[in-house]
């Protein structure tokens, strides 16, 4: 583990300090919504593997990823998108996010039981899309939120995104006592980068190898979840869902270089280095031990693990460094596997799952974690009430 000098460590989040049914900010409602689904052998034998020029590394990368479908708002069969400068990609950013973000958080209000007009706060994260007037102002009036609905934007944070998004939601709550949406919605498909002229096995790069895993994994989604307070319908009567209790972030400086979004003429490129993996290995265990410890609980009184599938050897790490069996992180490998890794969405469509799942327990605590560039890790504490 790196030396304190070398990492920091946020420890900015306060804890509520609040008792069970005493006004906790809750998630009452989860919704998400995809464009058009594609098997991943159909991508690799109908784009990928032409794009590869067949490529035996590129296939292995495809076929270990772990992943069975993928969602794309712009169909690599179809559109060849791959020397679309960066405007023409954001002049198709909105036309194609606005449905998906107002199906997500249309059924996240409903599944909360609240009107568009009880909504305080409206908070947009994307990595994916740059556009003013911005999703946050556009959909917000679709909708039918108030005109004077408060609006926070997050940009540019990549897949850990979701994590200080639902902090931001959360304080709002508790401070305003009034409703919150959280929408994460990312269109990673604009942004598939051209092949390289040396992409044959034999003159490849490390920068070729590393799009490699980036064409494999990514995909697009939107995920939405509204907040209420505890208390919000009545003194006496408690909002079923996710109780939010507490926060922890930790960043380790001296791998910043590692995971990046990189904004060039052709879009967006990712900078996904191979040791992401060892250095989520060095951290995740003192991150959920800080979260755990100091709210007096154990990795073995958790009941739900909401883990951002970066990709299957996250999973991996993460399992065995915490310990887990393959049933408690089952919702995100199924995530991975149906869905990919749609960026800040992610964890909240794995979120979504353990939402709707009979077996967590009232009371239990459920842990949700992601990752990103920085090299950063976000750790929310939850807790379930029915």
């Amino acid at each position: 583990m790196p030396s304190r000098n070398s990492t920091t460590a946020d420890q900015s989040a306060v804890r509520t300090g609040v008792g069970p049914g005493l006004g906790l900010p809750r998630i009452a409602g989860a919704a998400h919504a995809v464009p058009g689904a594609i098997g991943q052998s159909e991508l690799w034998s109908s784009f990928a593997g032409e794009h590869y020029k067949d490529n035996r590394i590129a296939q292995r990368i495809w076929e270990a990823s772990g992943i069975e479908t993928r969602h794309f708002a712009i169909d690599p069969r179809v559109e060849d998108t791959l020397d679309w400068s960066t405007e023409q990609r954001m002049r198709r950013y909105l036309p194609e996010a606005m449905p998906l973000g107002r199906a997500a958080v249309a059924g996240a209000l409903e599944r909360a039981g609240l009107d568009a007009s009880d909504v305080g706060l409206f908070a947009v994260a994307s990595c994916t899309g740059y556009v003013t007037p911005g999703l946050d102002i556009l959909l917000a009036h679709e909708l039918g939120m108030a005109p004077d609905v408060a609006r926070l934007l997050i940009g540019h944070m990549g897949c850990y995104a979701a994590m200080p998004g639902l902090a931001a939601v959360s304080d709002y709550v508790t401070a305003r006592g009034r409703p919150a949406v959280l929408l994460c919605l990312e269109l990673t498909s604009l942004h598939g980068q051209p092949p390289s002229p040396t992409v044959t096995e034999r003159d490849q790069t490390f920068d070729d190898v590393m799009q490699m895993v980036a064409h494999s994994l990514f995909a697009d989604a939107a995920s939405a979840v509204a907040l209420v307070p505890g208390t919000s319908r009545g003194p006496d009567v408690s909002v079923p869902g996710f109780e939010v209790l507490d926060f922890v972030t930790r960043t380790d400086d001296n791998s910043r270089e590692q995971m990046s979004w990189d904004i060039t003429d052709l879009g967006f490129k990712m900078v996904l280095s191979p040791q992401v993996p060892d250095v989520l290995a060095a951290h995740v265990g003192g991150v959920v031990g800080e979260l755990l410890g100091r709210n007096g609980l154990r990795i073995e009184d958790v009941g739900g693990w909401a883990v951002h599938p970066g990709g299957r050897r996250i999973l991996e790490v993460a399992e065995e460094q915490l310990g887990l069996t393959d049933a408690a992180m089952a919702a995100s490998y199924g995530v991975l596997r149906e869905f990919g890794n749609c960026s800040s969405a992610t964890v909240l469509l794995v979120l979504e799952r353990l939402f709707a799942d009979p077996t967590i327990a009232d009371d239990a605590p459920v842990v949700a974690m992601a990752f990103g560039p920085g090299l950063t890790l976000y750790a929310a504490l939850l807790r379930r009430r029915a």
